[in-house]
């Protein structure tokens, strides 16, 4: 981490913004990738004026919401074709048409949170384009959920500075109960379904 931070306060400002812009685009196709932590350190060198704060939120929110919705479009043109055509013999397709109509009853308020969940970005944007919900309502609220989300973590690391590590152990503690919690919910539906299912059976 000291290496990134290093690398980019020798970066000219421009070439900061280009960094900024395609690591947020990248990380909502090829996850993990450190987008928040970059976001962070960004802010900390708007502190000492290496970068202008309000720029680098306006240039991360384009570039997550840009790579949000190219996993919106690969979902909404290939994501079923691919799936009928079963070379992906562990996705049951009956399944994927529950989450389908999962994601077109509850999806919009999902696109709005997407940015607050732990490692289910390009999968919630892929579902999307799936189940084939509106392109701009989907473009706003993923816009919306990326601006709430960068504005913590350019401010967070703009009013620590230099000890912006601080906010990161925060995220670290943060990312671990959201996942926890992610995992009980789904655990949850599985069982409601499960009896669901069997109760009708009975």
């Amino acid at each position: 981490m000291e290496e990134i931070i290093n690398n980019l306060m020798q970066l000219n400002p421009i070439w900061v913004y280009f960094a900024v812009f395609i690591i947020a685009y990248i990380e909502n196709i090829f996850p993990p990738f450190p987008s928040d932590i970059v976001l962070i350190i960004a802010g900390s060198l708007s502190a000492i004026g290496r970068v202008d704060l309000y720029f680098v939120l306006i240039i991360a929110t384009f570039g997550s919401t840009a790579g949000f919705m190219t996993m919106y479009k690969i979902g909404a043109w290939f994501g079923l074709k691919v799936i009928e055509t079963n070379r992906f013999k562990f996705l049951q397709l009956d399944k994927i048409h529950n989450v389908e109509r999962w994601f077109q009853k509850y999806g919009y308020f999902v696109v709005v949170i997407n940015r607050f969940l732990a490692g289910t970005r390009a999968v919630i944007s892929f579902f999307t384009g799936v189940s084939n919900l509106s392109f701009w309502k989907t473009s706003l609220l993923a816009c919306i959920s990326s601006l709430l989300w960068n504005t913590i973590l350019l401010i967070g690391g703009n009013t620590l500075g230099a000890n912006w590590h601080v906010i990161k152990n925060y995220l670290d503690t943060y990312w671990k109960v959201v996942t926890i919690i992610s995992a009980i919910v789904v655990v949850l539906i599985i069982v409601i379904n499960y009896y669901r299912k069997n109760g009708r059976k009975s």
